[in-house]
């Protein structure tokens, strides 16, 4: 068994994590715009920053409630994401502008609605 106020204070933090990523995204029109200036930049550090913490969140999930529990959710490729967070964790300096600007712009929205129904499905 689990232990529930945990879990839920980690979806929590997925949440917002998400939250904090789509702000600061919002006014990201190409993946040159992170690197324009110091604007950009603080956004795509603050970005990374929430990526790791979705990564790490979801990895403890997995512990908590196992990996089964994900893998009905075939659209998103979980190890990705626990992955991301290992390199952009790892090798800060070297984090890829067109790939954080693809995750947000397109990958994000998908996270967000299967970590819902995940967590409808676990409370």
């Amino acid at each position: 068994m689990y232990d529930r106020t945990m879990l839920l204070e980690l979806f929590l933090e997925i949440e917002e994590a998400i939250r904090r990523i789509e702000r600061r995204f919002s006014e990201i029109t190409s993946p040159d715009d992170f690197l324009r200036d110091d604007n950009g930049l603080d956004r795509l550090d603050g970005i990374a920053m929430m990526l790791v913490a979705i990564g790490e969140n979801i990895s403890k999930l997995e512990k908590m409630i196992s990996k089964k529990a994900f893998d009905q959710y075939i659209n998103i490729e979980w190890a990705n994401i626990t992955g991301l967070r290992n390199i952009l964790a790892h090798d800060y300096f070297s984090i890829d502008a067109f790939e954080v600007y693809q995750i947000c712009s397109s990958e994000i929205v998908i996270l967000k609605e299967a970590m819902q129904k995940i967590r409808n499905d676990v409370f």
